[in-house]
């Protein structure tokens, strides 16, 4: 189990899916035009996040840890997710099983798998994410 620090266990800077936003659009989202939501020891960066053609919705951005700091406790959520590392090292507990984590290491969990990522390095970690849920199957009726 990760040994979370108090000051990570105060903020919570999770991003729900948007799937009521308006549909994304093709291009390109540059870091500056991206408000960072700053909590202590964290800063998170939500490049994308609503619905597209065939998913409900994705959600996808940046979030960069100082040394010890969490984005929030470990949690749940109905999508599915991809967490890149890009710098510095961390720890990434899912379900259960805490594994070490440096710069190109990628962490898939399923919907609903308790996960949460800690920077354990000496330097700031940043990290990439996305998570969606896919659209429901339509339902076409033979004739």
């Amino acid at each position: 189990m990760v040994n979370h620090s108090p000051m990570a266990e105060k903020i919570d800077t999770a991003v729900s899916v948007a799937a009521a936003a308006p549909k994304l659009t093709d291009g390109v989202v540059t870091i500056g035009a991206v408000a960072a939501d700053v909590q202590p020891g964290c800063r998170v960066f939500v490049h994308y996040n609503g619905p597209t053609d065939q998913l409900t919705g994705l959600c996808a951005g940046m979030a960069i840890l100082d040394p010890g700091a969490s984005p929030h406790p470990p949690h749940r959520h109905p999508e599915e997710e991809l967490l890149i590392v890009g710098t510095g090292t961390g720890e990434i507990e899912c379900e259960g099983t805490v594994t070490q984590v440096g710069p190109g290491d990628i962490l898939y969990c399923a919907g609903n798998a308790l996960h949460g990522v800690t920077n354990t390095g000496p330097v700031p970690m940043t990290f990439y994410w996305s998570k969606w849920l896919a659209a429901a199957p339509s339902i076409t009726s033979k004739t």
